[in-house]
């Protein structure tokens, strides 16, 4: 079994990559493999609601969505970092997140997930709901841990002394580690993820 951690910070070895770093560690010992995915620090286009990746099956933009979307296929559970700006995530990891959701939601579906904030003083609560509702949307189940996902520190230095907050990384990785177990006992009873049907209406007519 396999997580990919993706890292939405400008900064590769950054607070957000500390606290990544401390969830996969804890996944580690339980015997998940873990990927690191740096989404980098050059600009990313956000989606333009053009409906080409229904046509063409991926994004229309060539760029790390599409990579990314292929190596999600394979893995079995997501870890999504960013450090807080203006108490909401980067924006570079939300223009990814809409474009790999929206483009290639089909390799998230029930693939249990937890979001991850750094912050120097505050705004990772309102942080936090914007990203877990990209997994309320997918049916994937939301990994939660003893307190927010979140860790405290201007930079990495600082993070590493937040003794809470690396606390409550590791027990992410825990709880990703032990419900992703249950799930793989339960695909070998037989037990397989429902079929959901989304229906859709507007109410503007």
């Amino acid at each position: 079994m396999k997580v990919i951690l993706v890292n939405g910070s400008s900064h590769k070895d950054g607070a957000t990559a500390s606290l990544l770093k401390e969830v996969a560690t804890a996944l580690n010992e339980e015997g998940i493999e873990t990927e690191d995915y740096f989404i980098g620090n050059e600009p990313i286009t956000d989606c333009i609601g053009c409906g080409g990746c229904r046509k063409e099956g991926k994004c229309v933009f060539s760029d790390k969505v599409n990579e990314f979307v292929e190596m999600a296929k394979g893995a079995d559970g997501f870890v999504f970092g960013s450090p807080v700006y203006y108490a909401h995530p980067s924006g570079r990891l939300l223009s990814f997140m809409d474009r790999a959701f929206y483009s290639g939601s089909s390799a998230f579906f029930h693939k249990p997930a937890a979001a991850v904030l750094s912050a120097r003083r505050a705004g990772c609560v309102a942080s936090y709901d914007v990203i877990n509702k990209y997994f309320g949307i997918t049916s994937m189940p939301i990994v939660t841990s003893t307190y927010w996902n979140q860790g405290f520190g201007n930079n990495k230095n600082e993070s590493e002394r937040d003794v809470e907050g690396h606390g409550t990384m590791r027990n992410i990785g825990l709880n990703m580690a032990w419900l992703l177990k249950c799930i793989d006992c339960g695909k070998k009873l037989g037990i397989e993820a429902p079929e959901n049907k989304k229906l859709s209406m507007n109410f503007i007519r």
